[in-house]
């Protein structure tokens, strides 16, 4: 789908998003004879790059930190292009490794508008739909909820979208059908800039990206009818130009959405639960069984449900260990690095001593 014949002939980095604040980050790279571009996918160790003067394909060195969908990168142009540089993520979508080491793996950066894509055909998971709203909101992008397959309903389109709501405080919910078309001109308008599309394989995120597009550009599959759930039809995350403007990036399915160090993210979830919290007697309330809790108040008279309750805490808790695996890892690193620099030394000083 990125050819050269899709190129534009100017204006190029803009149409990708480029704008004064990526130039800023950008000038200290001008001196080295480096180009700007814009990471539109990566595979097999090469990424896919948007530059002024079309398409390459370019590498990166071990010293680099590997790229992802929508960084914007310095590019070092030639037979071979190279990505000499990443330019500083302003927003980044991060969840723990799905190989649940205390790694954490960037989805997509740079992006300004997250739609979290849920399924009408489907029964939708009220866990899963705040675990992609954490990510979202502690990403620094603008979470929205896409009710996707608004014409294969099982349950009246209005009384989901106000269960949905409830889970998501300050976040808009729309309810919209790729194929009729219904609440597509709402939606175009609430994206933004670079929008990435969340949610589990069948929940009709590449179909919706179509609609998007105005065209079939992007792969989509049939669900199973047992359980309603997808196959992987998209396998790579990829940023394509919509023709009204913005930047799309598709994404393969999550089949899991392990938080990772994202506090910030969960307290904006559970805003009421935060709101609720200020109330307590005690500035340290566990809200399990101390006197003037205005949490434990709040489920005592149906105003909070402890599902909700519970949910937090559980994120709190995931998002708490990734972090507390991070700093393990991050110390064990700098320790492995100190015992290195110790026996280089070390073997230094043996050579001399044999010299003299």
């Amino acid at each position: 789908m990125l050819s050269s014949s899709s190129f534009p002939s100017d204006g190029v980095l803009s149409a990708y998003g480029w704008d004064e604040a990526c130039e800023h980050a950008f000038a200290a790279h001008h001196s080295d004879g480096l180009t700007p571009g814009r990471v539109a996918r990566v595979d097999r160790g090469h990424a896919t790059v948007i530059t002024a003067d079309g398409w390459v394909r370019a590498t990166w060195s071990t010293a680099t930190e590997p790229p992802c969908t929508g960084d914007w990168a310095a590019v070092r142009p030639g037979e071979r292009p190279e990505l000499a540089a990443l330019l500083p993520r302003r927003t980044a979508i991060t969840r723990s490794s799905a190989s649940r080491t205390s790694r954490a793996q960037v989805l997509a950066a740079n992006v300004d508008t997250v739609a979290v894509v849920v399924s009408l055909a489907a029964s939708a998971s009220a866990g899963r739909i705040e675990r992609m709203l954490a990510l979202a909101w502690e990403s620094g992008a603008v979470p929205v909820i896409v009710l996707a397959k608004a014409d294969q309903a099982e349950r009246p389109v209005d009384a989901v979208r106000d269960e949905v709501a409830a889970l998501a405080p300050g976040v808009e919910v729309l309810a919209v059908s790729s194929v009729s078309g219904d609440g597509m001109d709402v939606l175009t308008a609430v994206l933004t800039g670079t929008i990435v599309l969340l949610g589990p394989s069948g929940a009709g995120k590449s179909t919706l990206g179509n609609a998007l597009l105005g065209a079939d550009l992007l792969a989509t599959g049939d669900v199973r009818a047992g359980d309603g759930k997808g196959r992987h039809t998209t396998v790579h995350r990829e940023l394509v130009r919509l023709p009204g403007g913005g930047v799309l990036i598709d994404t393969p399915g999550l089949r899991s959405v392990g938080v990772h160090d994202s506090e910030g993210g969960i307290q904006q979830v559970f805003a009421e639960i935060e709101d609720l919290a200020a109330d307590c007697r005690f500035s340290d309330c566990a809200h399990e069984s101390e006197p003037g809790c205005a949490v434990l108040a709040a489920i005592a008279d149906g105003t909070l449900t402890r599902r909700r309750l519970d949910s937090y805490r559980k994120l709190l808790r995931e998002s708490a260990w990734a972090a507390s695996r991070e700093d393990a890892r991050l110390r064990a690193e700098r320790e492995n690095q100190r015992k290195d620099i110790t026996r280089h030394l070390r073997a230094t000083y043996k050579f001399r001593d044999r010299q003299s």
